[in-house]
């Protein structure tokens, strides 16, 4: 699928849904590992924490982080975010991709 020409680079898309109070954890957790970029998204949904219904600002509610990154900072980063799982709402998963960032 990739060219020498074509302008773009393995990677790995991070998806991170999770209860909005980690939203600054993780946000440090990404800039920890020099993470170029980011998208936060407002989410509702329900799974194994109950209904997330995003009714009232704050509470009960969920955020979607995306980020793109290097095989290595994923691992780094999930290893970290495995330890919040316990305490919050939280799951991440990944995919590889192909990107220019």
């Amino acid at each position: 699928m990739t060219n020498l020409g074509f302008p773009v680079q393995p990677a790995v898309l991070i998806t991170i849904i999770g209860e909005t109070v980690l939203k600054d954890r993780i946000v440090k957790l990404l800039k920890s590992h020099s993470v170029s970029g980011y998208t936060i998204s407002q989410v509702q949904g329900e799974g194994g924490h109950g209904r997330r219904l995003a009714d009232l600002a704050g509470y009960n509610t969920n955020i979607e982080i995306k980020t793109i990154v290097s095989l290595e900072v994923s691992d780094a980063i999930l290893w970290a975010l495995k330890e919040e799982q316990g305490k919050h709402a939280l799951i991440a998963f990944r995919h590889n991709v192909e990107a220019f960032y």
